[in-house]
């Protein structure tokens, strides 16, 4: 797999900082999960809004847009909702977003169908709407979708995964989102495709909200039902420690095989470390950059960015598996985030 250009670390923060209209006053840079809005020298304005601004995902994210936009002189405006799954707050940033005169909006929805309502009442505006991450139900809801191909991320896993267990039977534990959310349902799928197993071959599937606290007790339900369970797959690195640490609890850390996608700096050092088998990582900071660049290209020329962008997956793993592309956690820890 070609190697995924870095981006840096140390970004550069905009100085003034103002409030979303009706949300809550932060400070740039912030995790209070409110709005906030950073002044370039341009006239142009660019909203994020995020589904948290706590989950150190979209943390970056925010730190990609703010250096995206100062580089380019606009205005960047974001928002994020109270909680994963506020669509109430992204409606309600929208509308404060659409107010102000933005150009363009970049989201990542936290309820792929009812965000799109809003969402079409902004584009009606002539707001260029781009997704982040994840997809809108339908993805054609917005002009574009800026994202990892996490069917492909999970696929990279399930591949590695069934080289890595060299021909053993696998008793399957899946470590899951939450129904219906597309993110996860396509790391889910990806998984088992690329591992060639099918859903009758998951002894055992828990959602888990990707909350390491609920993947520890998933794991311990998941022991409970099948105490022969191999394998482990989860839906983000999170879930996979609790997952580690409920069989660490029982003595079984040793012999079952963890996989992961996401590729955040502290899931990295957990596959360094030998907790977690192998992980997908994936670019937010991409994202961002490449939605502020986008809505700049809109406002000068007027031509909107449009269909599917891969932002780029890589697989990291220490523990290489013949036929299965990877890189090692020097290159993961040099390009992880969070």
């Amino acid at each position: 797999m070609s190697r995924t250009p870095r981006l840096p670390s140390s970004l550069l923060r905009v100085a003034a900082c103002t409030s979303v209209a009706a949300l809550a006053l932060t400070a740039c840079g912030s995790g209070s999960g409110s709005g906030s809005t950073s002044s370039g020298s341009g006239t142009v304005k660019v909203g994020l809004i995020t589904k948290t601004d706590t989950n150190p995902f979209f943390v970056k994210m925010k730190e990609g847009a703010e250096k995206a936009a100062k580089e380019d002189g606009v205005q960047l405006m974001t928002a994020a909702g109270k909680f994963d799954g506020d669509n109430a707050g992204q409606v309600t940033a929208i509308e404060n977003m659409v107010a102000a005169g933005v150009k363009g909006i970049l989201i990542t929805p936290s309820d792929s169908k009812a965000i799109v309502p809003a969402i079409a009442k902004a584009k009606a505006k002539g707001v260029l709407v781009i997704a982040l991450d994840t997809p809108t139900e339908p993805e054609s809801a917005v002009d574009a979708l800026f994202a990892t191909d996490n069917l492909k991320a999970g696929e990279l896993i399930g591949e590695y995964a069934k080289a890595a267990m060299k021909g053993k039977t696998a008793k399957i534990a899946a470590l899951d989102l939450a129904p219906g959310v597309s993110v996860g349902v396509q790391r889910h799928n990806g998984f088992l495709k690329g591992f060639g197993a099918t859903e009758k071959d998951v002894a055992c599937a828990q959602d888990t909200g990707g909350d390491q606290a609920k993947g520890q007790t998933a794991m311990e339900n998941c022991l409970q039902k099948e105490p022969g369970i191999n394998l482990v797959y989860t839906i983000n690195e999170p879930a996979a420690l609790g997952a580690y640490t409920a069989l660490k609890a029982k003595g079984r850390e040793k012999d079952v095989l963890i996989v992961s996608v996401d590729g955040g700096c502290t899931g990295t050092q957990a596959v360094k470390d030998g907790k977690i088998a192998a992980t997908s990582q994936q670019y937010p900071l991409k994202m961002a950059a490449e939605g502020v660049n986008a809505v700049v290209k809109y406002a000068k020329d007027g031509k909107k960015a449009s269909g599917y962008t891969d932002t780029g997956v890589t697989l990291i793993t220490d523990k290489v598996q013949t036929g299965v592309t990877s890189k090692d956690t020097a290159f993961g820890l040099e390009n992880c985030w969070g």
